[in-house]
Parts: C-alpha cells; sequence; structure tokens
C-alpha cells in the first residue's frame, strides 16, 4: 500500500513539475526576447532601452537559462509566480479571487454529467425494448459531436432570449448558472455514458449476475444492487480526467455566458501576453488536475476488493 501510495503522489508531482517546465520553456526560452512579451506589441518599438534593460534585470532575463529556471521553480514551489502584468498584482492571489466561480461551474457540471450518464446506462440496461435501448446509446454520441459554444448560443437563444426562463449573461442569481451548466455537463456525459453502459452489459453477463437470476432476483434488484457498484468504478476514473476537460470548457463557456472565472482569465492573459500569470494558470490547473486524480487513484482500491487485495498481497 505504501508503495502503491509513493507512486501515485509521485506521478501527480511530476505532473505539476513538467506543466511548470514546459510553460516555462514555451513562454521564457523559446521567444527570441522574452521582454516583449512583457509589452503591447503596438508599442515595444517606443519602448526606450533603458527600460527594456530594467525589466530584463528585474525579470531575470539577462541570467543564464538554468539559472532563470531553478530561481523560478524555488519561488513556484513557495508560491510566488510573481505579478500580473497587466493589473501588477501578485499571480496566485488574482487566480484565487476567479476560483472559485470556476470551481462552482466544473463541480456542478461534473455531478450532473454523472447523473445524466448514470440515468442513460440504467435505462439502458433495463429497457426490454430493442428501440428505446438503441436510442438511448446513440445519446452520448450526439452530445459530443455538438459543439460547445453552439449548445451554449442555442441554450441562449431559446431558455433565454425566447422564453426567458433564466438569465443571459452575468451571475447575480442561482439560475445565472442553470445554463452554464448543461451546457458544460451534456459533452461531458457522452464518454462517461458509454464507457457506463458497456461496463454495465459486461456486468450484466457476468457469473454474480447469473446466481442472483437463479436465487429468484428481479432484474431491477440485481442492477442496483449488484451490477451498479462494479460497473461504477472504470468511470470514477474517466470522472477524474474529466476535470481537464471541464477547466479546458470553462474557457468557453465563461465567454458565452459572460461569467467571471479562470476560463476569462485565461483567455484575457493570453490575449495581453501577461506571460506570468499564463503560468501560474498553467501550473496551478495541472495541480488541480492531478490532486483530483490522485484522490480518484487512492479511492479506488477502497471501491474494488480485487485490487485492493492484490495490494495487501504485494
Amino acid at each position: 500500500m505504501l508503495r502503491y501510495l509513493a507512486l501515485k503522489v509521485g506521478r501527480a508531482v511530476f505532473v505539476v513539475w513538467a506543466a511548470f517546465t514546459l510553460s516555462f520553456v514555451l513562454l521564457f526560452v523559446l521567444p527570441a526576447d522574452p521582454v516583449d512579451l512583457l509589452f503591447d506589441p503596438a508599442e515595444i518599438n517606443t519602448v526606450p532601452p533603458e527600460v527594456r534593460e530594467q525589466i530584463a534585470e528585474s525579470y531575470g532575463f539577462n541570467d543564464p537559462v538554468l539559472l532563470q529556471y531553478l530561481s523560478r521553480l524555488g519561488h513556484a514551489l513557495t508560491g510566488d509566480f510573481g505579478n500580473s502584468v497587466q493589473s501588477g498584482r501578485p499571480v496566485v492571489a488574482t487566480i484565487l479571487d476567479a476560483l472559485p466561480s470556476t470551481l462552482v461551474l466544473a463541480a456542478g457540471a461534473l455531478v450532473l454529467a454523472l447523473l445524466i450518464a448514470f440515468a442513460i446506462a440504467l435505462v439502458a440496461t433495463r429497457t426490454r425494448r430493442r428501440w428505446v435501448r438503441n436510442l438511448v446509446e446513440a445519446l452520448p454520441s450526439g452530445a459530443v459531436s455538438v459543439p460547445v459554444f453552439l449548445s451554449g448560443i442555442l441554450l441562449l437563444q431559446i431558455f433565454s432570449f425566447r422564453l426567458g426562463w433564466f438569465p443571459a449573461f452575468g451571475e447575480r442569481s442561482a439560475e445565472s448558472i442553470v445554463l452554464p451548466l448543461i451546457t458544460l455537463a451534456v459533452p461531458v456525459s457522452g464518454p462517461i455514458a458509454q464507457l457506463l453502459v458497456r461496463s454495465f452489459a459486461t456486468e450484466f453477463h457476468s457469473g454474480y449476475v447469473t446466481t442472483s437470476r437463479a436465487k429468484g432476483a428481479t432484474r431491477g434488484d440485481i442492477i442496483v444492487r449488484d451490477v451498479l457498484r462494479n460497473a461504477s468504478l472504470p468511470a470514477l476514473t474517466i470522472a477524474g480526467v474529466t476535470f481537464g476537460n471541464l477547466i479546458a470548457g470553462s474557457v468557453i463557456i465563461e465567454t458565452v455566458f459572460a461569467r467571471q472565472g479562470i476560463g476569462r482569465m485565461t483567455q484575457a492573459a493570453i490575449n495581453t501576453l501577461d506571460v506570468p500569470l499564463v503560468q501560474g494558470i498553467v501550473v496551478l490547473t495541472a495541480a488541480g488536475f492531478a490532486l483530483i486524480n490522485l484522490v480518484v487513484d487512492l479511492i479506488y482500491p477502497l471501491l474494488d476488493p480485487r485490487l485492493r487485495a492484490t495490494l495487501t498481497a504485494g
């Protein structure tokens, strides 16, 4: 168990380190002159040489690349990613201000996606009508095929502009998060539902299900009592991986619905070439992704007796 824990924690640390290293190379090493990224492109030629030199000195761009890397890595380990070029505020403080809104949106979308996926899998498994099962199993593919921005605009057009049921933009009330949640959750639910449908079908033909049938258990009892837990294990894994897709999708969702959060902040940071803020967002997002997957990996043995027995025997 200790070896398993050390392996999973080591993998999480590696993911965060790799995100930091890759972002450092892309943002601070590959550009011909990283100082240019700190100014408005339209004003680069008007910046006095002494100002450029002062900026380069303050950011350490005159030091050897390895020394720059080690210095930034040391500061990052203490939570210091520098200051935002646009606002002048510390990067971590800027990100933490926008993080709650995105976390609420991502967590709510994940819960809704899981509910949709389980509903599809249960209906597809429990029904005896082939045409109903085929129709339900086709829903995940349809959900994935529709672009997020298109479904968001469609929901806005119908439920906000025409019916007036929900606010179109902003986040002043609880109703304002309904359409963003649905828009973000539907495409994410597709892959989870497809996996669950296959898992349910596989488990339904297992030996323990045959034994339950022989004892007189109904189809519904078998699904809820026997199949649901075992078939849900793969969905738990993909749900953790889905976190990255939710954060990436928040860029589009928060733009379409004019919500404040990490998504819109990322878009603004890229548009304004706010290099320290971009690196901070990349590393902290990777850290969140690694943490969630670490939690999933640690929960998995608790739910799967086979894996727990293997780890104990090892």
